[in-house]
């Protein structure tokens, strides 16, 4: 009995044994059958490639052409068959499709970077009942939302939905049925472009067209708003010198480099307002209940600045600013900051007499009233600065996000405490306000 039993499992194990070098030669068989006709595609002609292709299964063309470079791939496979074509993109995964689409030439900020190759594209003569029975195989792979309708040159003519195609007549074709004159983008436009045209438009998959109108492949809805949600994200870092690569994950060494460039920068525009407080320094010893009220006065005129910075640059990415704007933007910002000014400066002037009473000063009212003229200043000049510094980054050719509040922060610093100290001298002169009077 136990003679049989090790025989049996002897047996089994040998069964076993013989199954698994079978399918271990099956899949080294395709291996090398994938590589060589990776190899062929890369010697042939694209006609040729094709041709070689439609000779193969779908899973083996599939592999040889994840296995040669992007651009070769998108080449090869529209020389095929379109209903060959959509089978072997339907089964490629979304990443992989967006890789085909632009493998080259699309800026990275670019519609083409984040385009995928259409699926679902057929001609105007095309039947409802062909096209039905084509997608059928098609959804099973991938999730198609439009059917695209285009010419024989690629042009794209029309757009049908889902609805449309299952309640039209079978025998009705494409032509008949379709939405003329579809909304499409541009695969050399900019995300952010994009994103101004589509802000009424909610679509969940939009075509993407080059130059001539042919249609070169489709941007899904999320991904797109994704992407400008992302750079959206970056800019508020950017503003403070954190670069737009740095991720939470990205190592400790990689953000030192990142950052500590705008770090010196940032201690080097610090030593500006330092030299200002320096200047000064006779008047300070004098006023002493100065001192107390230079940081209201730079934290006042640097959220006034922040705010005119933040629209600024919302306006900037939206689109909103155009050329010859400028001068518009600044005098709005001067005429904010004199009436924010004004109204904070009275606050900040009934803190100064308060605070300058109490310390005995036989000054408090003229240093309120240099605490109400110092804001007013100070808040205009950091709302013009506010709008200037984004406007010159970008007239420089450079990132008008970059790091700009470094270049906001040092000069709301030096006007404010400037205009305080400066004015404290001018008008006090000799008179010393740092001891009570008797």
């Amino acid at each position: 009995m136990d003679t049989t039993q090790g025989s049996d499992d002897r047996m089994d194990s040998k069964q076993a044994s013989t199954h698994a070098t079978k399918s271990l030669s099956a899949a080294s068989l395709q291996a090398v059958r994938v590589q060589a006709l990776a190899a062929r595609i890369s010697e042939l002609d694209h006609d040729e490639a094709a041709a070689a292709l439609l000779e193969e299964s779908d899973d083996i063309a599939l592999a040889a052409l994840h296995t040669v470079v992007p651009s070769l791939a998108r080449d090869v496979l529209e020389k095929l068959p379109t209903s060959r074509r959509q089978r072997l993109l339907a089964a490629s995964s979304p990443e992989r499709r967006r890789q085909w689409a632009a493998p080259e030439g699309y800026a990275a900020e670019s519609l083409g970077a984040l385009m995928e190759l259409p699926i679902g594209v057929f001609g105007p003569d095309v039947t409802v009942a062909e096209a039905t029975e084509e997608l059928r195989e098609l959804v099973k792979r991938a999730f198609i939302t439009y059917v695209f309708v285009v010419d024989g040159a690629g042009g794209l003519l029309g757009v049908v939905t889902m609805r449309d195609l299952l309640f039209s007549p079978r025998d009705a074709t494409l032509g008949d049925v379709m939405l003329h004159e579809p909304f499409f983008l541009r695969a050399d436009e900019r995300v952010v472009d994009a994103m101004r045209r589509v802000l009424n438009r909610h679509y969940p998959v939009y075509p993407v067209c080059d130059a001539a109108g042919r249609l070169v492949g489709l941007v899904r809805g999320p991904t797109l708003f994704e992407a400008q949600a992302i750079e959206l994200s970056a800019q508020a870092g950017s503003m403070v010198g954190v670069e737009k690569e740095e991720r939470l994950r990205t190592p400790l060494w990689r953000s030192l480099r990142f950052r500590h460039p705008w770090l010196q920068l940032n201690i080097l525009t610090a030593f500006l307002a330092a030299g200002v407080v320096a200047l000064f320094e006779d008047t300070i010893d004098r006023v002493v209940v100065l001192a107390a009220f230079l940081p209201v006065l730079a934290g006042q005129s640097g959220n006034t600045g922040s705010q005119a910075l933040a629209v600024t640059l919302r306006g900037m990415t939206l689109g909103d600013v155009k050329s010859g704007d400028g001068r518009g933007m600044v005098l709005k910002e001067a005429a904010l900051g004199l009436l924010n000014g004004a109204l904070v400066g009275v606050t900040g002037g009934i803190g100064m007499y308060a605070y300058a009473t109490m310390q005995g000063s036989s000054d408090a009212l003229e240093l309120a009233a240099i605490v109400l003229v110092a804001m007013v200043l100070s808040c205009v000049a950091s709302g013009v600065t506010g709008v200037v510094t984004p406007i010159a980054l970008k007239r420089l050719g450079a990132d008008p996000a970059t790091a700009s509040t470094i270049f906001l922060t040092t000069a709301t610093d030096v006007i404010s405490m400037g205009a305080l100290l400066g004015l404290a001298t001018w008008l006090l002169g000799g008179v010393d306000s740092a001891h009570p009077t008797p």
